[in-house]
């Protein structure tokens, strides 16, 4: 039977042999962290610590501002030396709370297993997942609590965990599902007693069969859980993609999941959820898969939120070579390339990727020969050749007319163009000037 999938997409190499069949370490204690107080989309947490305050793992260092915000928890023992502006993954500075680790691994009280989780309602559910700063860990980073609120006229009636993990190089989601399989169905169950019982399928992508094969013997008695192999294309991971290839609908231009009766969660959120209301537990660690041609030993290594990139590379051996380097947070196509390695470890940090820049994609750009390859492959059903003109031409009103708000940034375009032209940035950079003009 042909493997299910959408319209449009890409099939780049995916290097994912890399780290697919190498088990998830743990990082060693950092000395220090620094925790960003901007994790998420919405508001910033705001600080309630200071300089010289005494906190155990797991103890609140942030309030949550506002419903769309999550707050921020230390995720070691130690002291609070400094809250101030850092070099942030995302570009720029935020504000971040650092602490030095004093090496007695005090944990906060409150995070013990309580038997009786299953007995909760699904708002207290839901407050366990706010208080335990919980947001989605597939790398939009959106509140977990807030995906959880859905409007009464608009129920959800089918779940989806996102295990298809599409973008290369990247294996967490993977060894995840390999390694801790019963957590995450765990966590499905209380998705689908906070949203009222809806049918729930586990997406995977068939370059994976081990991962289908762990998920399918933890549902094999539960009749209402559905695990689904999926054709190996990018982006196949991309919640609106996800939904049509799964079911057949097709999220409105503009539109939410939500607004088709959807939900989609990561595998690594749902493993979080579990963790939040059966154990009080903070977000306060990821798996974060290490590799690429520019770093000595590839590996999934799981880290503390506010390690170092540096310290990460340097457990899997350091630099390869000198450089130059590009070092991206997440994959090669929606990752983030970073100007300094001393950035940390955030909650929607997927991977951390290393490559020579002779890797590199980038080259001169070259007009448009209306080749149309980057129509072909779009997954958003746009023509990017004429949204990147339009930006270059500044002619905003025109390109949120043909719908750039609705480009899911993929970078399918980009990766196809011949004549290397850089759409998929011509294109952020035009919605950030659409967005602002409609605050405005």
């Amino acid at each position: 039977m042909a493997r299910r999938t959408f319209k449009g997409g890409v099939h780049p190499p995916t290097h994912k042999e890399l780290t697919e069949e190498k088990p998830i370490e743990s990082l060693p204690m950092p000395e220090r962290v620094i925790v960003p107080l901007k994790q998420h989309l919405g508001a910033p947490a705001e600080p309630i610590v200071e300089r010289g305050a005494k906190v155990n793992e797991g103890d609140k260092i942030a309030e949550a501002k506002g419903f769309v915000s999550v707050p921020a928890h230390s995720p070691i023992s130690g002291k609070v030396v400094s809250v101030e502006p850092v070099p942030h993954p995302f570009g720029g500075e935020e504000l971040a709370v650092i602490i030095q680790a004093d090496g007695e691994g005090a944990l906060n009280e409150e995070i013990q297993f309580d038997d009786d989780y299953l007995d909760l309602s699904p708002d207290e559910m839901k407050d366990r997942v706010r208080e335990a700063g919980l947001a989605g860990m597939g790398g939009a980073a959106f509140p977990t609590h807030v995906k959880l609120s859905p409007p009464e006229d608009k129920p959800i009636d089918t779940l989806i965990i996102n295990g298809a993990e599409c973008e290369p190089y990247l294996t967490a989601d993977h060894r995840l599902m390999v390694e801790q399989g019963e957590d995450i169905i765990k966590g499905l169950r209380i998705f689908q007693k906070i949203l009222g019982g809806p049918r729930a399928i586990v997406a995977i992508e068939g370059n994976k069969p081990d991962a289908i094969e762990a998920m399918k013997g933890w549902v094999l008695e539960d009749g209402d859980i559905a695990v689904v192999s999926l054709k190996v294309k990018y982006p196949q991971g991309s919640e609106k993609q996800l939904i049509k290839a799964l079911t057949g609908r097709e999220v409105p231009s503009g539109g939410l999941p939500m607004d088709v009766g959807c939900l989609v969660q990561n595998v690594g959120t749902a493993k979080a959820v579990y963790d939040a209301v059966a154990f009080r537990k903070p977000l306060t660690e990821r798996v974060v898969t290490v590799t690429g041609r520019g770093v000595a030993e590839s590996k999934n290594v799981r880290a503390k939120i506010g390690t170092p990139f540096k310290e990460l590379i340097d457990y899997c051996g350091g630099y390869r070579e000198n450089g130059p380097l590009k070092v991206i947070m997440g994959g090669p196509l929606m990752g983030l390339a970073q100007a300094d390695d001393g950035v940390p470890v955030i909650k929607g940090t997927s991977g951390i990727l290393v490559l020579p820049e002779k890797d590199s994609r980038l080259g001169t750009p070259r007009p448009c020969i209306s080749c149309s390859r980057c129509v072909d492959v779009c997954p958003a059903g746009l023509v990017p050749s004429f949204l990147g003109s339009y930006v270059e031409y500044e002619q905003w009103e025109t390109a949120e007319g043909i719908g750039i708000m609705d480009c899911i940034e993929c970078g399918c375009c980009t990766y196809v163009c011949p004549t290397k032209r850089n759409l998929v940035h011509l294109i952020k950079y035009g919605k950030q000037i659409v967005l602002s003009s409609r605050a405005n």
